[in-house]
């Protein structure tokens, strides 16, 4: 047991761990992104319950609403909801990385339950799959929030609600093209892998526009000062 909680969790780490150390601006408190990681890891239950639920019910009567659509929509909803109200007038969230680091441990926290549940039933020969596949893709999904979240709250241009929409619309678009990828090849590795490629590298430069909006945003302000 104690080697398969570690197995499922260590791909969390190290992807957390990654966006964390690339943070040069100020250490964030370990408390609220704790929390953050607890408010994701806490998502998971209800988001499976209503998926199993809606499956269950035949609530929708194709492969592309079940299997794709739903599961990408509802995920990434209760995702951005929870760093809407928790996260995003949170007076330590200081800079625009911040808001990548915020996105990426609620979405880790989900992706962490999501693999233990996942190892528990089918073992940990799929281990290295779920870390390459579905981990990595929820903590760039949750980066892209992420940036959009610190668009919202420090940009200058007056258009919170632009930000906030994308922040939900973009990860849940990727989210369902990665379904999709999924879903449509039955290689799983030939089929996710173009699209992982896309993703880190998109991911990727968000990360790299968020650490310029926040060299500027300390710029702006260290000006300020008399």
């Amino acid at each position: 047991m104690i080697i398969l909680l570690t197995v499922a969790i260590a791909p969390s780490l190290a992807l957390f761990s990654y966006f964390y150390l690339r943070d040069q601006f100020s250490q964030e408190p370990s408390k609220l992104l704790f929390q953050s990681f607890v408010y994701g890891a806490v998502l998971t239950f209800p988001i499976l319950f209503l998926q199993y639920v809606f499956k269950e019910e035949q609530v929708f009567n194709n492969l592309l609403a079940t299997n794709i659509l739903f599961p990408s929509l509802i995920e990434e909803f209760f995702k951005w909801l929870v760093l809407l109200i928790a996260i995003f007038r949170h007076v330590d969230f200081e800079d625009p990385y911040d808001g990548i680091l915020y996105g990426a441990s609620v979405s880790l926290g989900f992706a962490t339950v999501e693999n233990i549940l996942y190892l528990l039933e089918f073992g940990t020969d799929i281990a290295f799959i779920r870390a390459l596949l579905p981990v990595s893709s929820h903590a760039l999904f949750g980066v892209v929030m992420g940036y959009y979240f610190g668009k919202a709250k420090f940009s200058q241009d007056g258009v919170e609600h632009k930000w906030l929409f994308l922040a939900l619309f973009t990860p849940f678009m990727l989210h369902f093209l990665y379904n999709a990828s999924l879903s449509f090849n039955n290689n799983l590795l030939a089929g996710a892998a173009p699209f992982m490629l896309f993703l880190w590298w998109f991911g990727l430069r968000k990360v790299k526009q968020a650490h310029l909006m926040s060299l500027s945003h300390y710029h702006q302000r260290n000006s300020k000062m008399p």
